[in-house]
């Protein structure tokens, strides 16, 4: 049996956030059965705690706007007849301890909700979707992306809206992210919704990074490869970053791996401002030459231990420059920055839907063309990420990634190769010292970093 609720229809926002609940109460022993089917239809409030009443009964608390009396009819259609429930209201509802802890995105919807409601607006599922989940924090600023907030209604709202995003979230400005520009340069496309400026300050590994977000990119999914970078032994050596950008791994090179010298190659006006700026808030400006300009034309030969070539989705353009860079008498290390396509169709048998055998004995993991054994190919090969790799089965998506790369940092070696033997005039050796990837960039598309060592044979 059950009682109903007072009144009809869905309840509105404003009485599900504060007073009495709805809930649902069963004995004990059906307490389970009935949670499990709450949960499967998603209609158990999870912000309240499924409690154990004095008289031996569960109460459940359910969402009321989303219980409808067809859940009920096919809950009671469902149950043996001595399995009896009641739908109540709750005076004094038990947060759970989820909803005791309140995140920022749980923040964030209450307050526009508030906002809405207030502002005479009606508060909707379609709302909730188009808030954001994530967003990237740099200091008192939140940058969000440009996907998120597109309903009408928002911009009825005005100032107030991002005042209100603000304070849900502990900032005091709001940004929004765009796409990059094709201009050549990779200018950001943000727009400043809160604030007077768009200059920030990001701390990544004890390393303070300056810039503005409306003109300059930063990418933290790149922290894995900068703390890379840092572990480097770079003592004594001179390095040469092609695209320097605001110093994402010049200041690494710097700070922590001990370069002695880095010869920093940018075109962009505003990243070179805060390359300065972070040179010199990290105490590292006099170890460090600023390249103003387009790097083809860069007049610097015969200089580099290394080369940092950290331009994406390809640096290929830059290997000729970066080979010119190495000293030729000793050569050096390409540090080379690229994404690499790895789909899992290409290596399914068309018939089972499995992995080619045939075509994974061919992958070059089982011995690199240097010579090295198999164990030194599988660490070139490792993937620490493969779990990120998702289309067809795990180990399959992670074998056929694994191979793409290896088979692209072998073309890359001996075109680098026939590369630097044309500018010399005398053969070179290419050595694959390590494969990392650093992210995946879109579906079946991975950021790797190739470590190639380059030395003249005579």
């Amino acid at each position: 049996m059950f009682s109903s609720l007072p009144g009809s229809g869905k309840m509105d926002a404003k009485n599900l956030n504060s007073g009495p609940i709805s809930a649902l109460v069963t004995v004990s022993r059906f307490a389970q059965r009935f949670r499990e089917y709450l949960e499967r239809e998603k209609i158990l409030d999870v912000c309240h705690r499924v409690q154990k009443l004095l008289d031996g009964t569960v109460m459940l608390p359910v969402l009321a706007e989303k219980l409808t009396e067809q859940h009920l009819q096919k809950l009671r259609e469902s149950l043996p007849p001595e399995m009896t429930y009641t739908l109540t209201w709750v005076q004094n509802p038990v947060p759970s301890k989820a909803a005791q802890v309140q995140s920022p995105t749980r923040e964030l919807c209450r307050k526009l909700q508030h906002l809405v409601l207030g502002s005479g607006g009606r508060w909707s599922d379609e709302l909730v979707d188009d808030l954001p989940r994530s967003w990237q924090r740099h200091g008192d600023l939140i940058l969000l992306s440009e996907d998120k907030f597109r309903a009408a209604l928002w911009k009825e709202l005005g100032p107030e809206l991002w005042e209100t995003v603000a304070s849900a979230l502990g900032a005091r400005r709001i940004a929004r992210r765009g796409r990059v520009s094709p201009d050549g340069v990779r200018s950001p496309t943000v727009t400043l919704l809160l604030g007077q400026d768009g200059w920030v300050e990001h701390v990544d590994n004890g390393i303070r990074y300056a810039f503005d977000v409306t003109r300059c990119m930063f990418s933290p999914g790149n922290i894995t490869e900068k703390l890379r970078v840092a572990s480097l032994p770079c003592a004594g050596e001179v390095l040469v970053d092609l695209y320097a950008g605001i110093g994402y791994f010049t200041l690494p090179y710097l700070v922590h791996a001990g370069a002695a010298f880095v010869h920093a190659c940018e075109w962009n006006p505003d990243a070179v401002e805060a390359l300065r700026k972070n040179l010199e808030m990290n105490g590292v400006q006099d170890r460090c030459q600023i390249h103003q300009g387009d790097n083809r034309q860069l007049e610097l030969r015969d200089v580099a231990n290394r080369v940092n070539l950290g331009l994406l989705p390809s640096s290929e353009e830059g290997w000729p420059i970066a080979c010119q860079l190495l000293r030729k008498d000793t050569g050096g290390i390409l540090h080379i920055h690229q994404n690499v396509e790895s789909f899992p169709a290409k290596a399914l048998h068309l018939h089972s839907g499995h992995l080619e055998e045939k075509q994974l004995q061919q992958c070059p993991e089982q011995a690199l063309s240097n010579g090295r054994g198999d164990r030194t190919a599988q660490r070139n090969c490792r993937n620490p990420k493969d779990a990120d790799i998702m289309n067809f089965g795990r180990e399959g998506q992670a074998a056929v990634a694994r191979c793409a790369w290896q088979r692209w940092a072998e073309t890359t070696g001996a075109r680098i190769r026939v590369l630097l033997q044309q500018l010399h005039g005398n053969p070179w050796r290419t050595n694959i010292l390590h494969i990392e990837p650093v992210k995946s960039y879109a579906p079946h598309v991975y950021h790797i970093v190739l470590d190639l060592e380059c030395r003249p044979l005579s």
